[in-house]
């Protein structure tokens, strides 16, 4: 039961925006820029948002070798530098908008650890070198020369290091996010759980978390920013839901040896260090199937492939005690591009990030704000 007051004010809006991960609040940022007496509502099912933007690793990272390599077989070699290059824009992007010290972004380089079977990557980084240097002016990709002074498994026989990428602190981007919308009196509803959207009539049906109160909101337009979740409000999309796994050590009685973000297994798996404790997660190839989930469940096969990897491959020989585990919810669909995309009258969604928030969510809710300034 609402008061008058509460039916006046707040359930009618310009723009509602569903979804308060990064993409869904870059998008109210820009727009509410663009039109500042404009009315501009997130809506939240959680308390904090519910799929990958504060759930992740903190990698500002755009892409290692085998992986880029690994998307040439999948998309022209135009799409791939096209990504690319969206990606490290969008860094660049965040950290002009919001200063590295506001994010916690360290330039501590990315690292790829290479084992024998993908050893051969190594005799086409110069070719995939050549290919971006139309984007980066420079050598992206180059051999690390004394491997073993980092510890690892002598099962690492290259190590590819990216001189362009670094870390940062995915909540203290969201805080930075939450600061800047409220500055600009942007609302941000949480605890809302949106059912069912009229695209073309600008009508959103959700109901308070406990189930005790129904609601309706009125908007002009409407932007879906729930990414993993988008197909109970869009059925038709191609999207497909990709858990990941982030395990979190406790502090560490030993010194590290190294600095920056890793991956290995073209980029499914990735760890770096954190206030002196191992962050380890990923592992999603290894159960494709199981992981396109939007349960936030521990996958036990997963879970068990990364703490092997942590006590034999990352610090062989060393006991790793666990203090923490969770998981985020990505998105994926046929292509790996975002997907932006007019889904009715009044309604927009921009979706499909493939793991990549951090890089391309400030740029994308640019891009999907100007759309909707144009609807």
């Amino acid at each position: 039961m609402f008061s008058y007051w509460e039916n006046k004010h707040f359930f009618h809006c310009d723009l509602a925006v569903v979804g308060s991960g990064f993409v869904g609040l870059s998008t109210a940022i820009h727009y509410k820029k663009k039109h500042p007496k404009a009315r501009v509502l997130v809506l939240e099912r959680g308390v904090f948002p519910n799929g990958a933007s504060t759930k992740n690793a903190g990698f500002a990272c755009f892409g290692s070798l085998t992986e880029i390599l690994d998307d040439f077989w999948q998309m022209t070699q135009d799409e791939v530098l096209d990504l690319v290059e969206k990606r490290y824009n969008g860094l660049l992007q965040i950290r002009k908008n919001f200063g590295d010290k506001a994010l916690s972004f360290k330039h501590n380089n990315g690292f790829e650890l290479l084992d024998e079977q993908l050893i051969s990557a190594v005799d086409q980084m110069e070719d995939v070198n050549k290919l971006l240097k139309k984007i980066f002016k420079d050598d992206v990709f180059s051999k690390v020369k004394k491997p073993e002074k980092l510890g690892f498994s002598d099962q690492i026989k290259v190590i590819i290091k990216n001189k362009f990428e670094g870390e940062l602190d995915p909540g203290k981007y969201m805080d930075s996010l939450w600061e800047m919308a409220e500055k600009l009196g942007i609302r941000i509803l949480t605890g809302i759980s949106v059912h069912e959207i009229t695209e073309d009539e600008g009508r959103i049906l959700a109901e308070s978390n406990s189930g005790k109160e129904s609601m309706e909101f009125v908007a002009n337009k409407i932007a879906i920013c729930t990414n993993a979740f988008t197909k109970k409000l869009w059925p038709q999309s191609e999207l497909v839901p990709g858990r990941g796994l982030i395990l979190l050590s406790k502090p560490l009685n030993f010194e590290i040896p190294w600095k920056g973000v890793f991956h290995m297994d073209k980029g499914y798996v990735y760890f770096r260090k954190v206030d002196g404790r191992l962050l380890l997660g990923g592992a999603r190839n290894k159960d494709f199937e199981g992981e396109k989930s939007t349960e936030f469940k521990v996958n036990p096969k997963i879970k068990s492939h990364l703490e092997k990897l942590a006590s034999e491959v990352i610090f062989p020989g060393k006991e790793i005690q666990w203090e923490m585990e969770w998981t985020g919810i990505m998105a994926f669909g046929p292509k790996k591009t975002p997907l932006i995309q007019q889904v009715g009258k009044k309604t927009f969604a921009a979706v499909r990030l493939g793991g990549m928030g951090v890089a391309i969510g400030w740029e994308l809710g640019r891009e999907l704000s100007g759309l909707l300034h144009k609807m």
